[in-house]
């Protein structure tokens, strides 16, 4: 891929590391690494197991939202840093390890009325959730390789992934039930799209740790890799999605397929569509059209940064 404009803005946030790769460096938790269109983010506690925490979330959100916006960015490879992906939350934490306020008595009401009201917002909202929320948001594929371990929100954060490749030595746990909670991070709307209501329902009473190979088998996962060439792998893949083609119509199929699916009617997609169908055709289409004839790449002039009129139809 050809490196975007942008990528300067990047540097001068930032520093370049010595493959030219430039990093952003405000984060303390996750690596931020973009390389030639593709961000490579990385959770960074190895310590840790990379055990989720307040201020994870916090940079992921951030971190999803930078790269939305970005046209340096085309896509997104997420791993973790040493033998884990994440060990989900650090329970080591003081008070209420979820960070929220125990003296607070929320309603449905007060999860609904936007924007929350700062005490709502800071005391009783699921943070893992927020970070899920801004992965849907994201106008770029992200493609998840699971090195190792990944429990409770390191395998709910998954699910807002476009696809996910696994390592040998990954591990996948819905442990909610074992500690007494209940999902969060928007697991219950995610993991029934992907493995079906059943499976998913088993996967939540049961609480068990999946193997790689049972994580493909309920179609988890897109498949399986040696842990040595797995982040590898999930970037040739990610590079392969958005080579040659829009980023706005990779923008647009993405939301497309992530909302659509739950409309009413399929004449509701049917409305979104000829919109998406009439506004990329007059630039990038114009373009493709003419590459196609003339045997040679497309160069798409349309910018992700720049979406068409009609976006976002959806709020939330």
């Amino acid at each position: 891929m050809v490196a975007c404009q942008e990528d300067q803005a990047r540097v001068e946030r930032g520093r370049t590391n010595s493959k030219g790769a430039v990093v952003v460096s405000e984060y303390s938790t996750i690596r931020y690494e973009v390389d030639d269109g593709l961000l490579r983010l990385t959770l960074n506690r190895p310590d840790a197991m990379n055990a989720f925490t307040v201020e994870m979330a916090n940079e992921l959100e951030d971190a999803y939202k930078r790269a939305s916006g970005d046209d340096a960015v085309r896509a997104i490879v997420v791993t973790g840093e040493g033998k884990a992906f994440c060990a989900g939350m650090d329970l080591s934490v003081g008070g209420n390890v979820f960070g929220l306020d125990e003296s607070l008595t929320p309603t449905l009401e007060d999860m609904s009325s936007w924007p929350l009201r700062p005490e709502i917002e800071s005391g009783v909202r699921d943070t893992g959730g927020q970070v899920t929320l801004a992965m849907y948001d994201c106008l770029k594929p992200i493609i998840g390789a699971i090195n190792g371990a990944a429990v409770g929100i390191g395998a709910t954060m998954q699910l807002a992934m476009d696809m996910r490749l696994a390592s040998t030595k990954a591990r996948f746990g819905f442990v909610f039930g074992r500690i007494g909670i209940t999902p969060e991070a928007c697991s219950t709307w995610f993991l029934p799209r992907i493995v079906g209501l059943e499976k998913a329902l088993e996967l939540f009473y049961r609480s068990d740790i999946l193997s790689a190979e049972e994580a493909l088998e309920v179609g988890l996962v897109r498949s399986i890799h040696e842990p040595e060439t797995l982040v590898e792998d999930a970037c040739d893949l990610a590079r392969s999605l958005v080579k040659d083609r829009s980023p706005v119509g990779i923008a647009l199929m993405r939301q497309m397929t992530l909302r659509n699916a739950g409309l009413p009617h399929p004449r509701d997609a049917h409305e979104i569509e000829s919109l998406g169908v009439f506004y990329t055709s007059q630039v990038d289409g114009k373009e493709g059209v003419a590459a196609f004839l003339e045997k040679r790449p497309a160069e798409f002039p349309g910018k992700a940064s720049e979406m068409p009129p009609f976006y976002p139809w959806q709020k939330g």
